[in-house]
């Protein structure tokens, strides 16, 4: 199941905790469930479902003398393949500008436009 197709399956809950997480970078679970004004019990509920489905990493942590749980967003695998076309990478990758003129761009350009899925 790619990572949209498990973001689409969230409760409402369980999106406004992800958003949060990214956000913030990562947040402790004690003020996790404060930002979202919910109780102490549902925001341990949203955070084990938000890791179950592998969207977050929570780790033990010790916060303000008390045990908790640091939440930060898992890494996402990134899709190279919006930037192929064909065999050919993007001219954009590594390039501060990309002239519109060149064979290259319109070449990548072809490629894309006559791929077929």
């Amino acid at each position: 199941m790619s990572a949209s197709e498990i973001e689409s399956d969230l409760s409402a809950d369980e999106r406004a905790g992800l958003e949060l997480i990214r956000e913030t970078g990562g947040i402790h679970q004690s003020d996790f469930w404060k930002e979202l004004d919910v109780s102490s019990r549902k925001g341990s509920r949203i955070a084990e479902s938000l890791e179950e489905a592998g969207v977050i990493q929570r780790e033990d942590t010790v916060y303000d003398g008390h045990n908790t749980y640091y939440l930060e967003p898992a890494p996402r695998d990134l899709d190279f393949s919006l930037l192929m076309a064909d065999d050919m990478l993007s001219p954009f990758i590594g390039e501060e500008e990309v002239d519109a003129q060149a064979d290259a761009f319109s070449q990548w350009m072809m490629n894309l436009a006559y791929e077929e899925y």
